[in-house]
């Protein structure tokens, strides 16, 4: 297991661009829209790891929620695992609780499942595997 991303809600996902550009003194790589979240990503690297931005394409989307109740900020953190059915299982039994069981497609050629808050210590833990 690695860190693969941050997760970073913003408002405006040109205007974060611009300043994690300044920031980190490189462009994104890619923008993405996930309709299925409701949410439009861009992403830069950092060396193994990611920041991924994450602005919301609807008011209906969790991003959109999590904007409105806490603001801009860290969203989640991801793991990249080698297998994620392995890792719902190996988690499940240590008494994780997810919030859907079952990996979906994700952003950046990902599947990803998305463990609960409650169960890890208010913070929310996205699993992603390289689709194959």
């Amino acid at each position: 297991m690695k860190i693969e991303h941050l997760g970073i809600a913003v408002k405006s996902l040109q205007n974060s661009d611009e300043l994690f550009a300044k920031l980190l003194g490189k462009e994104h790589y890619k923008q993405e829209a996930v309709e299925r979240e409701g949410v439009t990503t861009s992403f830069y690297e950092l060396g193994d790891s990611k920041i991924e931005l994450l602005e919301a394409s609807n008011t209906d989307s969790p991003i959109a929620k999590f904007l409105d109740k806490r603001g801009e900020g860290i969203h989640h953190i991801a793991f990249g695992v080698e297998n994620i059915e392995r890792e719902i299982v190996r988690l499940k039994d240590a008494g994780f609780i997810f919030i859907s069981e079952e990996p979906k497609d994700g952003a950046d050629n990902k599947l990803v499942v998305f463990l609960h808050p409650k169960s890890t210590n208010g913070i929310l833990v996205e699993l992603c595997q390289e689709k194959p």
